[in-house]
């Protein structure tokens, strides 16, 4: 662990706290070197909303006196490079784990970006693609060879890829045009061995890599440990946030109703027990909520739910926040993190029926079980489904949440159009005024996701952040994306608006006007799409890009993502993609509707609401029961960049309705000189 020498003041602190805190502390054998670990974990995790709460875990309820006490050690320790970026030079990097792979016996190594849970978002610990490649995307993964190596990316990410990583070191492809079980096969030798983790791979995925490895004429072999942390040299901790109740007020049902449910559905399909691996499945259906990645509130933890609905939850018991063993109830046995492997043996000792999902559950996992003699039943996450139909309380969570974010961010995009047309608004500056006006909110408790703030040509790049290399001035006459959102106790909020900056004369081009005006039309379609039940995500995918297909253009992004509930920004199993999806939209879920257009090297262009799916009243006639969106966003659309020539007459309708219900929606929490500018943003087309 990467933890310096305290200076003698430094120790002096640490036996002052234990002396003042004795017979308080939430671990009474705790010694000096115990808290030092404990809160080198919490520098390992995001700081949070409240960067006090880690307190709680050291002692119930810390006066004032301790928690100065507690806060200059923890400050201490941060400026003694507790948690510290490793300096080792890329290039040397990938030499060093070439190195360990050659001591190892293998000749090559699969990078992947997930960590043993697959989140979205991974720990500081987890980042080993990131360290060895630079890339900082959320999807990609790497391939190292003896004498060549790729990183492999989609098209969110393609321009940011090659942005950030070497070109000398690491070749960058797309993923769809040329993935990477294929680009193996054609360049992995004869008799060649290619390591993985299985902690971080799944089996169908594994499945595809194995092919192209045997394509070639090599192997893919698993490693006892991962490479990477042979040579990370300053590679930090697993991470330690508080892990708190999420109360029933905001969930909507309780956690003994929700393991009641899925329990039911295993015994009646004649299972014993479900492996849980997603930690948003968990804090769902536990009710509970952590910290252990940025922007998503979640615990990172494994469980297994029986038939009979009890739980053994395994997580490091650090992490418990007073009153959680009663929160949680005598049906969920907490274990340590290292009991996850012997409990699953245990089920393959007694023969045990296990559901756990291929698509999401490490290949660890099944290994584990199958050498133990379990029989393993291969099926989806039985809490995905339930999780993504939101209940009445959480979508009524969902509508408060938005009217709150819309506020704000109509706030924002009125002080915008006055601060922008000055030029000299930078990217950064930009989003951290709005994160500003989104703290004022009740509930709030931090961003659902970095804000993608993309003044000109960043803008065509899909998932840009702006850094201090790469921030620009928002400048006049030109194109701003801004694609943002924040997480609530009652529900999580994800919108994109495309603005023109203006400063007076400027008006946006011609094509400018005509492909955004594209993009609306595609929005428009999805919103006000009706589709019988049954209907997947896949099949109303075209409706989004039709105007885009029929002017040659179209976008590498999908047309929509689930939302969860003060959970994941983005979550399964729903969607809107060209990628073909089985599963059918169900009232309840919220999804994003958000197509899109990127001139490389000149604009972006994104319009992105969330929905939830409902049920649609019947017209006479009709033989199905139909569905329909209902749109949770309340945000205006930049008139400025709409060419209404090329709207009909039901588009035109719909976006005026939508303006007047975000001027009735939010006017009661805007001020004055802001409701001013709403009506102006609003106005009617026609």
């Amino acid at each position: 662990m990467p933890v310096r020498d305290l200076t003698d003041r430094g120790e002096e602190t640490i036996e002052r706290l234990l002396a003042e805190a004795k017979g308080r502390l939430r671990q009474p054998d705790a010694g000096a070197e115990a808290l030092r670990a404990l809160i080198i974990g919490v520098l390992a995790a995001p700081e949070g909303n409240d960067p006090d709460a880690w307190m709680d875990l050291v002692v119930a309820g810390p006066g004032p006196a301790l928690k100065e006490r507690l806060a200059s050690l923890k400050a201490e320790l941060a400026a003694g490079d507790g948690v510290a970026d490793d300096e080792t030079p890329p290039d040397r990097r990938l030499a060093d784990l070439r190195q360990e792979l050659k001591r190892r016996g293998i000749d090559g190594f699969i990078v992947p970006r997930s960590d043993e849970h697959r989140g979205e978002y991974v720990p500081l610990r987890a980042r080993r693609l990131s360290w060895l490649a630079g890339f900082t995307g959320t999807a990609g993964m790497a391939v190292v060879l003896p004498e060549i190596a790729a990183l492999f990316t989609d098209g969110r990410y393609t321009l940011q890829a090659k942005a950030e990583v070497d070109a000398k070191l690491f070749l960058t492809l797309h993923s769809t045009e040329r993935p990477a079980a294929d680009w193996i096969g054609a360049n992995l030798r004869p008799g060649h061995k290619v390591g993985f983790d299985p902690w971080l791979h799944t089996p169908d995925e594994l499945s595809r890599l194995r092919a192209g490895c045997e394509k070639a004429g090599g192997e893919l072999v698993a490693c006892e440990d991962n490479p990477i942390d042979a040579v990370w040299s300053r590679q930090p901790p697993a991470p330690i946030a508080p892990i708190v109740a999420q109360d029933d007020a905001f969930a909507g049902k309780g956690s003994a109703e929700k393991r009641t449910e899925i329990a039911g559905q295993l015994m009646a399909d004649g299972v014993d027990a479900a492996v849980l691996t997603l930690p948003a499945s968990i804090a769902w259906l536990l009710n509970i909520r952590g910290g252990d990645v940025a922007y998503a509130p979640l615990p990172l933890a494994f469980a297994i739910l029986g038939a009979d609905a009890h739980v053994a939850l395994f997580l490091d018991r650090r992490k418990l926040t007073p009153g959680l063993d009663a929160h949680l109830g005598d049906e969920v046995r907490i274990e340590d993190m290292d009991r996850f492997g012997p409990a699953l043996e245990a089920l393959g000792g007694e023969a045990r029926k296990v559901r756990a999902d291929p698509a999401t559950a490490p290949a660890w996992v099944f290994d584990r079980l199958g050498a133990a003699g379990a029989n393993i039943v291969k099926a989806d996450d039985p809490c995905a489904l339930p999780k993504a139909c939101k209940n009445p309380v959480e979508l009524d969570g969902f509508r408060a949440a938005h009217l709150r974010d819309g506020a704000a961010l109509v706030r924002f995009l009125a002080w915008l159009s006055a601060a922008a047309p000055k030029g000299t608004l930078s990217e950064i500056a930009a989003a951290e005024r709005l994160e500003a006006f989104r703290r004022e909110n009740d509930h709030f408790r931090g961003l659902s996701f970095p804000t993608i703030s993309a003044a000109g040509p960043n803008g065509a790049i899909v998932h840009y952040q702006p850094s201090a290399k790469t921030n620009r001035t928002i400048e006049p006459g030109s194109m701003y994306l801004l694609d943002s959102g924040a997480q609530y106790l009652d529900g999580t909020t994800d919108v994109t608006r495309t603005l023109f900056i203006g400063n007076g004369g400027a008006r946006p081009s011609p094509e400018q006007r005509a492909n955004f005006t594209r993009v609306l039309k595609g929005h428009i379609a999805l919103a006000t799409a009706r589709f019988p039940r049954g209907t997947s995500g896949s099949q109303l995918d075209t409706l989004a890009r039709q105007a885009l297909w029929r002017a040659g253009l179209d976008y590498d992004h999908g047309t929509g993502h689930g939302v969860g509930a003060y959970l994941g920004v983005h979550e399964g199993p729903q969607r809107i993609a060209k990628a073909p999806n089985t599963v059918a939209l169900m009232p309840g879920m919220v999804i994003s509707n958000e197509p899109g257009y990127y001139k490389q090297g000149a604009y972006g262009i994104r319009i992105e609401s969330l929905v939830t799916v409902r049920m649609s009243d019947a017209n006479p006639g009709e033989e199905r029961q139909m569905l329909e969106f209902e749109t949770l966003t309340w945000a205006p659309i930049d008139l400025a960049l709409v060419e209404v020539d090329l709207l009909g007459t039901e588009e035109i309708a719909w976006l005026d309705a939508y303006h007047a219900g975000v001027r009735e929606a939010l006017s009661p929490s805007l001020d004055r000189e802001t409701l001013a500018w709403l009506a102006d943003a609003t106005r009617p087309l026609r």
